[in-house]
């Protein structure tokens, strides 16, 4: 019998859309790159170093696709996490995850889950969906998404981002690289 397992409300915060990711402290940004994760990549990546959720399992769920986030110049450190799947007319968000330096109030950078989520709607454009995104929120964060990512809440805690909010988060993170 398979396991499957119920969807997983989102519950990342918009911390600061910021052009890239900010050091806290500095106020400098550095510019990022997005990969796909790898077997290696997931050694560091467990419960044990701060990771709330289960990547290894994400990684192996058919038809997902995990990417990381890293500093240009600096790809060994990973930022952040986000889980994607491609459907038949939008990118779904599965997971999303700053690296647990990246969280709290003694967060090293701000910036990071703007950046995954701009990437997944860059994603949707290179795949044919016209930027759309969409991903399933918990209650309390609906009104968190509207205001910040442009998202509107379809019904539930459906939220989805569309053409245009895409364009606004693409172009802040990924300048002139629209497809």
């Amino acid at each position: 019998m398979k396991k499957s397992r119920k969807k997983i409300p989102l519950d990342f915060i918009i911390d600061k859309l910021t052009n890239s990711i900010e050091n806290v402290i500095t106020g400098d940004s550095f510019h990022t790159d997005v990969s796909l994760v790898s077997g290696a990549d997931l050694k560091k990546i467990t419960k044990k170093s701060g990771w709330a959720f289960d990547w290894k399992y994400e990684l192996k769920q058919p038809g997902r696709e995990v990417y990381k986030l890293t500093i240009t110049n600096s790809p060994a450190v990973i930022q952040g996490l986000i889980s994607l799947e491609m459907k038949s007319d939008h990118v779904y968000m599965h997971l999303i995850e700053s690296a647990p330096f990246n969280q709290g109030k003694t967060k090293v950078y701000t910036g990071v889950p703007g950046n995954l989520v701009a990437y997944a709607c860059r994603l949707s454009f290179q795949r044919g969906f016209e930027g759309n995104v969409s991903f399933f929120s918990k209650t309390q964060l609906v009104d968190h998404y509207v205001k910040t990512l442009g998202a509107f809440h379809f019904g539930g805690c459906v939220m989805i981002i569309d053409e245009q909010a895409a364009r606004i988060l693409i172009d802040k993170y990924f300048k002139n690289q629209l497809p």
